[in-house]
């Protein structure tokens, strides 16, 4: 998996780009891997992965290696070998005073 790669859910309409990531990892959308192709037919979103994923937002992982950016939304939620991406918080401004 590189920069710049878009990833395809399985179960649900989500896309992204991967922004940063190691070689090894499988990016997850709704418990199932995935794809640089989306397959003809969608398969079943895991109930335990499906927050969603919204359109515009970075989700990174807790070690801060991985970080995509949501291009379309989708049912399935973002998780890597199991574990739930969250949404990258904006860095504040610095004050004008």
């Amino acid at each position: 998996m590189k920069p710049g790669s878009r990833l395809k859910s399985t179960v649900c309409d989500a896309e992204v780009i991967v922004v940063r990531a190691t070689a090894d990892m499988v990016v997850e959308c709704g418990g199932q891997p995935m794809v640089a192709d989306r397959p003809a037919e969608q398969g079943a979103i895991d109930p335990a992965h499906a927050t969603g994923v919204m359109t515009g937002k970075r989700y990174v992982d807790e070690e801060g290696t991985v970080e995509l950016l949501a291009v379309k939304a989708g049912k399935g939620s973002l998780s890597i070998s199991g574990k739930p991406l969250v949404l990258k918080e904006a860095k504040p401004l610095p004050s004008s005073d």
